[in-house]
C-alpha cells in the first residue's frame, strides 16, 4: 500500500554534515529521514525556496526535456529500503505510453517537486524505517559515538526543523 507524502524540511546530520531530507507521511504520520547528498538538497531546497538560477540546474534541465517531448511526471515512489539504502521509482506519462523508471530518492523528489507530482511511501518503507525496529548496530563505541547514537534513538519528527542548504 502507497502512503501520500510531503516532504517536512531539510536537516544537516550533526556527525557526518550530510544533508537529510525528512518525508512525512499523510494518514500514519511517519517521518521518513533520507540522507541525501548536498548537490540534491541544493535542488530540493532551490525549489523549496522558489529560487531560480540564471542557468538551469540538473533536475531543470531534464524537466525542460522531458516537457519539450511532452513527457509528464505522475507521481514518484519511495518503494523500498534495503541494506540502508532507499529506492524510487518515477512515473511517466505521455500520449502513447506509462512507464517508470529506477531513481535514487533525492532524484525522484527533486523532479516530482518541479512537476508538483505527489510524492508516496510504500507501507514496506514505513515498517522498515521506523524507530525501535530492527537491529541498530553502533560502530562509533567511543564516548561520544554512544552520546550521538543516544541523541539520534531519541529524536522526533517535531525536532527536525527546515534549515537553509
Amino acid at each position: 500500500m502507497l502512503h501520500k507524502a510531503n516532504v517536512a524540511g531539510l536537516t544537516m546530520d550533526p556527525a557526518s554534515n550530510t544533508p537529510i531530507i525528512i518525508l512525512k507521511t499523510e494518514g500514519v504520520e511517519q517521518a521518513i529521514p533520507i540522507w541525501i547528498g548536498l548537490l540534491e538538497a541544493t535542488s530540493i531546497a532551490s525549489v523549496l525556496q522558489e529560487i531560480k538560477f540564471e542557468r538551469p540546474m540538473t533536475h531543470d534541465l531534464f524537466k525542460n526535456f522531458s516537457d519539450f517531448l511532452k513527457i509528464q511526471v505522475t507521481r514518484v515512489e519511495v518503494c523500498d529500503l534495503r541494506d540502508n539504502t532507499f529506492f524510487a521509482l518515477i512515473h511517466f506519462d505521455n500520449a502513447s505510453q506509462s512507464f517508470a523508471l529506477d531513481a535514487r530518492p533525492s532524484d525522484a523528489i527533486a523532479i516530482a517537486l518541479r512537476y508538483k507530482a505527489p510524492i508516496y511511501v510504500d507501507e514496506k518503507v514505513i515498517e522498515k524505517s521506523k524507530r525501535g525496529e530492527g537491529d541498530v548496530e553502533v560502530l562509533d563505541q567511543s564516548e561520544e559515538g554512544k552520546k550521538w547514537a543516544e541523541y539520534l534513538e531519541n529524536l522526533s519528527p517535531e525536532d527536525f526543523g527546515k534549515y537553509k542548504v
